[in-house]
């Protein structure tokens, strides 16, 4: 556990995010709880601690400083689409304390998953929802000033499915790997439906490979 913290400590520097001591515990907590529950849940096919750490706990962190400058640090409701284990939903939790987190999930066991880590790290403003994203309202109460995926799908059937999720002025931030071009091409396609207003490089502390975030709002034939 030594080593992760020091590896947590050094990629919380490289990104330039300044946690506090319960928050670097909390992460390294999750990380823990993950590997529990992946004995019996399948959440992630990775399975070594430290390949978790950059691959999933650093790669999340890398989108906080992003997500912050988005929303200027408000106090936000945040939907995570598909969020599996809780990537990058209970990651943003711990270290936007100000942002309300929903990770949404198909599979009932992961939504559970997500509810015992909320728990269990008494984190108040993190839930688990076992529900289809089509399924959300923004009318009924459960509207989101953004809305993100991690690896979920293309942006095409993610900003579709979920578009009614998304509160008036609100942003989707979808979470890549490689820069999507053949995906935002099919997007363009869509008549205006998706404005595509930023695509964000990421630098993964330890990770050699590309990441990026595809920053998207309903385009004028969405809200016309």
């Amino acid at each position: 556990m030594t080593g992760l913290r020091t590896t947590l400590q050094a990629g919380l520097q490289s990104l330039q995010l300044a946690l506090d001591a319960r928050q670097v515990d909390l992460l390294l907590d999750y990380l823990g709880l993950l590997q529990k529950w992946n004995k019996v849940y399948n959440l992630t096919a990775v399975r070594d601690p430290a390949e978790m750490m950059t691959h999933h706990l650093l790669d999340s962190l890398a989108a906080i400083g992003p997500l912050l400058r988005q929303t200027e640090g408000r106090a936000i409701q945040l939907l995570d689409v598909g969020s599996g284990g809780g990537l990058p939903g209970v990651v943003i939790a711990v270290a936007c304390p100000q942002i309300d987190v929903t990770c949404v999930d198909t599979v009932a066991k992961k939504a559970a998953f997500i509810q015992q880590a909320a728990a269990t790290l008494k984190l108040p403003n993190l839930r688990g929802l076992h529900a289809r994203v089509e399924s959300l309202n923004a009318l009924s109460g459960r509207g989101f000033e953004v809305v993100c995926s991690r690896a979920f799908a293309s942006l095409v059937d993610f900003t579709h499915w979920s578009q009614d999720a998304l509160n008036e002025g609100g942003v989707w931030m979808a979470m890549k790997g490689k820069h999507p071009g053949d995906e935002l091409a099919t997007l363009v396609s869509e008549a205006g439906a998706v404005d595509v207003f930023h695509v964000e490089q990421l630098q993964v502390p330890g990770l050699d490979a590309e990441r990026c975030i595809v920053w998207m709002r309903p385009g004028p034939a969405a809200v016309a």
